[in-house]
């Protein structure tokens, strides 16, 4: 596969894209893991992936082997072009002004079930190469479920197939990516549709979040652990429990009462949490939860609070999501609600600056 973008009119044919074999420094963003050969980039499965590089000239070819997602291009801080499931091979955007410019590629889609490599931006010569952007000083982790991924947030209806939700999720306007960028925060999403602290959406099978967390790629039984990084985030955000409380207990559950649902989820959240703090010693956590469920939810999630709290935790807040549409997808958030939450957590954040500092 080889793609010419005409980004600017009139469209000149390039170089053939196998003369741009220099790989730009690359700065990436979310939950990746290298490959074995450096110049063949790296894997990725989770939402919220994104890859950025800067370089001089006339254009500038991307690589990637991608069957699963749709990738958002931007060049010089605007959307370019949008591409739904390229395949393997190269994209070549170009003819460009001949100057330095900031190429960035960001995953909108959730695809959870399949993973897919980026090897990197290439460009002809060692001349034409500039140092990756910088790591921003500000860091922010997002934890959760499909509201966190943005699952079906632009769909115009409640009603929708696999296929529609998978082409009407659109994780780069959902509120923790729109809060990050508000903040110009480097940011990471660690969420699955579907899973919960201790219980899947109906008591679906699969690992829950917190089993999953550890793996930055899981298919078919197959994991690879996360690499040691220098990712410290400054911030968690975590929202977890919907899947957990929104159905009721089936036949066969381990659950015998609602109770003991509660019980078992406040001590994995609580666990959970704790585990985080040893990984990440300098984090604030902002835990949340919606106004569903006639406040089972938000009233586990105090509770898990409130227990941290008590053993000596004293970074943590809770913010509490109310008042929502749920138009999206099969009721779930719309862009709209992602836009309010983003409001909340922003204004909340700039109530309390200390906490990108660590204190």
């Amino acid at each position: 596969m080889k793609h010419l973008l005409p980004l600017l009119a009139p469209l000149f044919l390039l170089a053939s894209a196998a003369n741009a074999e220099v790989q730009l420094p690359m700065k990436t963003g979310g939950r990746v893991m290298p490959q074995a050969n450096a110049t063949d980039g790296y894997v990725h499965q989770w939402p919220g992936t994104y890859f950025e590089s800067r370089f001089k000239g006339t254009s500038v070819v991307v690589r990637l082997n991608d069957d699963a997602n749709i990738l958002n291009f931007y060049l010089d801080g605007k959307k370019v072009v949008t591409e739904t499931k390229p395949g393997q091979g190269d994209i070549e955007l170009g003819p460009l002004p001949d100057r330095e410019h900031t190429i960035r590629v960001e995953k909108v889609t959730e695809s959870e079930w399949m993973t897919a490599g980026f090897s990197g931006f290439f460009v002809p010569d060692q001349a034409n190469v500039r140092p990756a952007p910088a790591a921003s000083n500000r860091r922010i982790e997002f934890i959760g479920d499909s509201y966190t991924v943005g699952y079906g947030n632009t769909s115009a209806t409640t009603d929708c197939t696999t296929e529609t939700v998978w082409a009407t999720t659109d994780n780069t306007r959902v509120y923790g990516t729109l809060t990050a960028k508000h903040f110009n925060a480097d940011y990471r999403f660690s969420a699955i549709s579907g899973k919960g602290i201790v219980r899947n959406y109906n008591g679906g099978d699969g690992l829950q979040l917190p089993l999953a967390y550890p793996f930055d790629v899981r298919i078919n039984g197959i994991t690879a652990t996360r690499n040691a990084d220098d990712w410290q985030p400054n911030v968690i955000v975590i929202g977890l429990g919907t899947n957990d409380f929104s159905t009721q207990l089936n036949p066969g559950e381990k659950w015998a009462t609602r109770d003991a649902l509660h019980a078992d989820y406040v001590a994995t959240y609580t666990k959970f949490v704790q585990d985080l703090r040893k990984r990440y010693p300098g984090v604030y956590f902002v835990l949340t939860a919606t106004d569903q469920m006639n406040g089972e939810y938000a009233d586990q999630v105090k509770t898990v609070m409130k227990g941290l709290q008590a053993a000596g935790e004293s970074r943590i807040a809770f913010l509490q999501l109310n008042s929502l549409t749920y138009t999206g997808c099969h009721y779930h958030p719309s862009l709209a609600d992602s836009e309010k939450v983003r409001d909340l957590l922003v204004s909340w954040l700039e109530a309390h600056p200390e906490v990108w500092q660590g204190k």
